[in-house]
């Protein structure tokens, strides 16, 4: 195992083997000495130029975006019918929105996706080592509904995917599905109060109700690094893994990488997954690293069979609800999970605002915040230098940021595979990345690693699929597109709705509330939708649509409500979750967090919004 020194601790203290200060100090001392490495840290990778840029897997680049599981090609003639909804996306969100939908008795319900089947991210994601990082019990949807209690608790992707086939199954999507098809515009006609959705395979179809869930994090992304272009090795983006050349499975052993010198870029979640799988397959492997991971313990374990077969009905929901509560600042009798999540839920704050813990007084609170802050990454920190037995690895591994500066990880083997002599960690903080690629090699500093083989565990663009995107523009009334309309800002009801583009939904995180449990969050948005459209179906209502006034008081309870993050993200070394060190301004969410937007939405349904501002009948 290889690496460039650590830097030295900016504090002045004298870090113990640990990377903390000495025990002994005083509380306060400790605290100023973690903010200044805190500061020091997130400014060696903070851009001096323009900022890291990514491109999309299109253009030069789009032979890095082929299906490589799709079967071979069926040609189909475009299609010209009617169905009563169309759901954009066939990954749980998408299947989620067509389940709850079929339950109120809309059908034909067609889906159209992308991939050549359903899961989504499950279903381009199939790397080595992949699993959920959410207990899969709470994690997975509709389980009760298509009798399936996981095998693990933390599912392999495989088993993810299969699941979402499952409900596929159940609920009878497969019949009016379109696979390999993208959606290219939505256009509402105001005569016949339907959509006409058009797609890139010349299809024109026809519904009354549109249903968009193509997700937040679904398009891949590369770094725009110089050179990119130039390289002349093996590359592949992880959601795009190429057994064919490595060999293997999701399970490992990638003979076809013996010989081979393999360098990974990106070591987030991804990373922590696949990285011990190269590690143990890879001649060579060259882990290049801007900023660590947090890596806590995973501890998997296979489902117990005895624990299954005593669930009592509605054991999903009651362990959902416990989870979402408990990662939120709230309390109940006993903690079901009992993870790393549900362990961290103060910290969570940071990022995921709820009303907990209101009742402290602001100064108090962030002072019990960043104290309870502080041990936890003391321990995680401390956990890196239990387990990597070389110090100058062990101390570029080390996390020095707040914990919810990044997603949380957890493994049980990526830190024991910087002990392997095969394997180095190569760190790119001080040049904020990768400078360059040649033709053979990856430049960091000046030097060149040569490699046959790149692996880009980059993750996916934020933000720039489906409706808020404008990645397939939607015409609603007047001809009027949601880009043109959103022109000064979002502007919805809910997060669901827009004024002026009936019967067109969109679920996904936009002036709502977020969990770190999304498909939690995406169940309850599936099931609101699909209880409007079987409010509209049973009061004969030519179509469905928020009020101005309605919108407009709802994005001002977003601007009340909204949590104001911009000054602890700020001090986070960058990545996605603060716009690479340039964070916004004000958060778009509902601030008191979804356990009190989801009982919002509840209420809304049982009182009188519906009939004040949603349905407008013949």
């Amino acid at each position: 195992m290889t690496a460039s020194p650590p830097p030295a601790d900016p504090s002045g203290s004298s870090p113990s083997a640990e990377g903390q200060v000495p025990e002994a100090a005083p509380v306060a001392q400790e605290l100023a000495a973690a903010r200044v490495r805190y500061r020091t840290e997130r400014d060696r990778r903070m851009p001096t130029g323009p900022g890291r840029r990514y491109t999309r897997l299109t253009g030069e680049f789009g032979y890095w975006d082929e299906d490589p599981y799709a079967p071979p090609e069926k040609t189909r003639q475009p299609l010209r019918d009617s169905v009563e909804a169309v759901v954009i996306g066939g990954g749980f969100g998408g299947l989620l929105a067509a389940a709850r939908l079929r339950q109120q008795g809309v059908g034909p319900v067609r889906v159209i996706e992308k991939g050549s089947d359903f899961g989504g991210t499950w279903y381009w994601n199939r790397y080595p080592g992949i699993h959920c990082d959410i207990e899969s019990y709470v994690y997975l949807p509709l389980l009760e509904e298509t009798g399936t209690v996981p095998g693990w608790k933390y599912a392999p992707g495989e088993e993810i995917r299969q699941h979402a086939r499952a409900v596929g199954r159940t609920f009878d999507l497969y019949r009016d599905a379109c696979f390999r098809t993208q959606v290219t515009a939505l256009r509402w006609d105001e005569e016949t109060a339907v959509w006409t959705v058009s797609t890139d395979r010349g299809d024109r179809v026809r519904a009354r109700y549109v249903v968009s869930a193509t997700g937040t994090l679904s398009e891949p992304r590369l770094p725009a690094i110089e050179g990119i272009e130039t390289f002349r090795g093996h590359t592949f983006h992880t959601s795009r893994w190429d057994y064919a050349y490595t060999g293997g499975d999701a399970n490992g052993d990638l003979t076809g990488l013996r010989d081979k010198r393999v360098g990974v870029i990106g070591t987030g979640a991804t990373a922590l997954q696949c990285v011990p799988h190269l590690g143990a397959s890879a001649h060579q492997l060259y882990v290049f690293q801007r900023t660590p991971s947090s890596v806590d313990v995973r501890a998997n374990r296979r489902t117990d069979p005895r624990w299954a077969a005593g669930l009592a009905p509605g054991w999903h929901r009651r362990r959902r609800d416990n989870f979402l509560t408990l990662v939120t600042g709230g309390s109940v009798e006993e903690d079901l999970v009992a993870d790393g999540w549900t362990g961290t839920a103060r910290l969570q704050q940071k990022l995921i605002a709820s009303d907990a813990y209101r009742d402290l007084p602001d100064g108090v609170r962030e002072e019990t915040e960043e104290l309870a802050d502080l041990a936890k990454m003391n321990e995680i920190r401390a956990r890196v230098t239990e387990i990597v037995q070389d110090p100058a690895t062990a101390g570029l591994l080390q996390p020095w940021y707040r914990y919810m500066c990044k997603r949380p990880g957890f493994s049980d083997t990526y830190l024991q595979t910087f002990n392997r002599p095969n394997v180095h960690l190569v760190d790119t903080a001080d040049t904020q990345g990768v400078e360059r690629f040649t033709e053979r090699a990856v430049v960091v500093g000046g030097v060149e690693y040569e490699v046959d083989c790149l692996v880009f565990a980059t993750g996916f663009a934020v933000g720039v699929s489906g409706l808020a995107s404008g990645l397939f523009p939607a015409y609603g009334r007047g001809g009027t597109t949601l880009t043109e309309a959103w022109e000064e800002g979002p502007r919805t009801l809910h997060g669901l709705t827009t004024h002026g583009f009936p019967n067109l939904f969109q679920l996904g995180s936009l002036q709502n509330a977020a969990s770190v449990n999304f498909l939690h969050v995406l169940d309850e948005q599936a099931t609101h939708v699909a209880e409007i459209v079987a409010a509209a179906r049973k009061r004969g209502a030519r179509y469905v649509e928020p009020t101005r006034e309605a919108q407009d008081a709802w994005v001002a309870t977003i601007e009340e409500k909204a949590a104001d993050q911009h000054a602890f993200q700020a001090e986070c070394t960058p990545g996605y979750y603060n716009n690479e060190g340039m964070p916004r301004r004000r958060a778009n969410g509902y601030g008191d967090g979804p356990v009190a937007f989801h009982r919002l939405l509840r209420e809304w349904r049982e009182g009188t919004g519906m009939d004040e501002v949603l349905v407008h009948a013949e």
